[in-house]
């Protein structure tokens, strides 16, 4: 059963890096278990970056099934930002992907704590810690 991304959108290419107008995303793989890191540098804001993440996330995760989002080169979020990031997240969730953020600069990750999302969505300090803390998932599942 094919999953259908977040936003719908059925018919874009992935590709190795995508800019939005004020977002660049860069995909990685990492060693570990078939897991992808998106690195994310820019604005994450309203219209095609929210909606580039997006697509982005929801051409690869169905088939990485786990990616971490760096977001340490990522400068500012607004609310569309915000409510992406707990839209992937709660999309992930449900469709059974492992979906954590890591590295969020002092002003981002203010803003998470600010709005209480870190009790919401998956976030950690490097990207070595989340995916520390999948290979800990992957473990109590086994």
């Amino acid at each position: 059963m094919k999953t259908e991304n977040p936003r719908g959108f059925r018919d874009a290419h992935a590709s190795p890096g995508r800019q939005a107008k004020n977002l660049t995303l860069t995909l990685e793989a990492h060693p570990y278990g078939g897991a992808v890191v998106l690195h994310c540098a820019g604005r994450l804001i309203f219209r095609d970056e929210a909606r580039a993440l997006s697509t982005m996330l929801g051409e690869v995760l169905p088939t990485a099934r786990k990616m971490v989002l760096n977001l340490a080169d990522v400068k500012s979020v607004d609310s569309a930002g915000l409510g992406e990031l707990v839209l992937l997240h709660m999309w992930a969730d449900a469709a059974g992907y492992s979906l954590k953020l890591a590295c969020p600069n002092q002003s981002v990750r203010h803003l998470l704590d600010l709005t209480n999302l870190v009790s919401v969505l998956d976030v950690y300090a490097s990207v070595a810690e989340a995916i520390s803390a999948m290979r800990h998932e992957d473990l109590l599942l086994a």
